[in-house]
């Protein structure tokens, strides 16, 4: 009798096993993007149930990445691609929209960049490109070698613009419309519109007005001058 009630004590104890076992084990409850933890569930079990990783489930409901998750019975997951707001965060769960967003905002900041560089570089361009070319088709008449230093008007106080040149003007008069071409064959097309203390004390020198980002390094050079008209 005793070998029979032992028996059926072990049986019970088994049955009472694998029925807390059956129940320790149940899967959580999915609705749409929100799940229902069960008793046994965790952050990894939810994951692999959904294919999803388990950074991303933790992302999506304001956990630390690789941190310690707690979840008990009856606590509502959110699963990546819904919206939450919670007391500590009000994180977007989104990460397909985050990453849109996060792209959308790298290509304008790329764009405004460019933009930006690009519209500096113009501003310098044109400024210079008023009164500069590189053009070897105009020719006229030919005045010999100068000295050639260069100044911008701007930070001297002046409004004269970057079209001008300062010349003896007993040499070259004002409006006198000149071609300079430099030791390095750079072609630039100035106006006599002034006179420099430079250039007015030496017939052989002209000081070239040119915004001073764009002036050369090597500072005064030499150049073939001729009289356009």
């Amino acid at each position: 009798m005793k070998k029979v009630l032992s028996i059926a004590l072990v049986s019970a104890m088994a049955l009472t096993g694998v029925l807390a076992s059956t129940n320790t084990a149940q899967a959580a409850v999915t609705n749409g993007n929100k799940v229902t933890v069960e008793k046994g569930d965790s952050y990894k079990s939810i994951a692999e149930a959904n294919g999803i990783s388990i950074s991303a489930l933790e992302q999506a409901n304001g956990r630390e990445v690789g941190g310690f998750d707690l979840i008990f019975p009856g606590e509502t997951i959110t699963l990546p691609g819904a919206t939450t707001t919670t007391a500590n965060t009000n994180t977007t769960t989104d990460t397909s929209a985050d990453t849109q967003a996060a792209a959308t905002t790298d290509t304008t900041a790329a764009s405004t960049d460019t933009t930006t560089d690009t519209t500096q570089t113009q501003q310098t361009t044109d400024t210079t490109s008023q009164a500069t070319t590189q053009s070897a088709s105009t020719t006229g008449t030919s005045q010999g070698t100068f000295k050639i230093s260069f100044y911008d008007p701007a930070v001297l106080g002046s409004n004269m613009g970057y079209s001008g040149v300062a010349a003896n003007l007993s040499v070259f008069p004002k409006g006198t419309q000149l071609k300079i071409t430099l030791s390095d064959g750079t072609v630039l097309y100035r106006t006599v519109n002034d006179t420099g203390t430079f250039a007015n004390s030496n017939s052989q020198q002209l000081d070239v007005a040119m915004p001073s980002s764009s002036i050369p390094s090597y500072g005064v050079t030499t150049a073939s001058v001729e009289v356009l008209s």
